[in-house]
């Protein structure tokens, strides 16, 4: 019996990952997994699935509570990606996680033996961005050639309906981190701090989303796609929806309890969520973008979907055998891009690919240099 857990369903995307996975053929048992055990219950979708209270800061519990399971999808805060590792080494389980912003990441992916020696596969980083992002820049790299010199994800969101109170659109401690943790760029093969909330400049995302200023944020893309691809610049930037980063800014000077105190809303079920990855070789440039629209059928909005179903779907290719790499190992050195986007297509997700000519070529370092001053 293919049984999948989800650990942090309750939370802002566990419950795409359930919906999805519950949809799945492949899967004939979900375990809905949260701290609290009452919104894991909620969300869970019969007759598929089961649902218990755990905390995964206790790996002996968690692996406990994975017995049997196949596949560990971890939806919950980044902070316990380590934990949830251990837990499904424990168990003897394939592991997928939503990312792990850079730092955390970096410790993973010193799991990689460990997870190989168990004949297992670690996913680190199967969300929206990064996920889908490193996917797009395999993409991008395949239109340019061999000799890529720059790679520069982006992603954005759109709700048509915005709750009222306090709502983003995911884990508000980890929007927090990335406003004020400074990012990480990559400039002539070296990778360095910037000041958080540099300028990323304008990025034309797809519609409804449009022309969109960015700042950047601290990503894992720019810890592994530099390597993957041989590039030596790389940056994340993020375009926030209205009156969103005035909001994280105010909320950032608050007291720690303040904000442990603080009830968020989550996002509405029309919101949109578009990716943009540009990647730049010697003599022409390729931008993939993605697009995500609101679930009507499941009443979830486009941006929890979006990074959703990146997670169900990697579980979904685990269980088929079609991932047959081992170790711990980021989405572009594990996840097919073009098979990706095809599970992905389930859910209404669009890709598009442009190659164009470099008229004056430029080093992709001078160009996140220049955006920085």
């Amino acid at each position: 019996m293919a049984t999948v857990a989800i650990l942090g369903a309750g939370g802002t995307i566990g419950p795409a990952i359930v919906r999805d996975l519950a949809e799945s053929e492949e899967v004939d048992a979900l375990r809905a997994l949260d701290l609290d055990g009452k919104r894991a219950a909620a969300v869970a979708v019969p007759p598929k699935t089961t649902s218990a209270s755990v905390d995964a800061t206790d790996p002996p519990s968690l692996a406990a509570a994975l017995e049997g399971a196949d596949v560990l999808v971890n939806a919950a805060s980044y902070r316990i990606n380590l934990a949830a590792m251990d837990a499904a080494l424990a168990a003897g389980c394939h592991y997928v996680d939503l990312g792990g912003l850079y730092h955390v990441t970096k410790q993973q992916l010193e799991r990689d033996a460990d997870f190989a020696a168990a004949d297992c596969l670690a996913v680190l980083g199967a969300g929206a961005g990064p996920g889908k992002t490193n996917a797009m820049a395999m993409l991008a790299a395949r239109e340019v050639g061999l000799e890529v010199e720059e790679v520069r994800c982006a992603s954005a969101g759109l709700d048509e309906d915005p709750p009222a109170g306090a709502s983003f659109p995911y884990a508000l401690a980890t929007l927090l981190d990335e406003v004020t943790v400074p990012p990480m760029v990559v400039r002539h093969g070296e990778a360095i701090e910037v000041e958080p909330l540099s300028d990323g400049g304008e990025i034309e995302f797809p519609p409804p989303i449009g022309p969109r200023s960015s700042i950047r944020t601290l990503h894992s893309e720019v810890l592994t796609l530099p390597e993957s691809l041989g590039a030596r610049a790389a940056d994340f930037r993020l375009s926030l929806g209205p009156g969103l980063l005035d909001k994280l800014l105010e909320l950032r000077e608050r007291a720690p309890e303040e904000l442990a105190a603080l009830r968020t809303v989550p996002p509405s079920a029309r919101t949109w969520s578009a990716q943009h990855v540009l990647v730049r070789g010697a003599d022409s440039e390729a931008i993939v973008t993605s697009v995500t629209p609101p679930h009507d059928a499941w009443g979830l909005g486009g941006g929890v979907v979006s990074t959703g179903s990146v997670g169900a779907a990697t579980a979904r290719m685990l269980l088929r055998g079609a991932l047959d790499v081992r170790g711990a190992l980021p989405p572009e050195r594990c996840l097919p891009p073009d098979a990706l986007f095809a599970e992905l297509e389930r859910v209404g997700t669009t890709l598009s690919v442009q190659n164009r000519a470099v008229d004056h070529p430029r080093s992709g370092s001078a160009d996140l240099a220049a955006a920085a001053a």
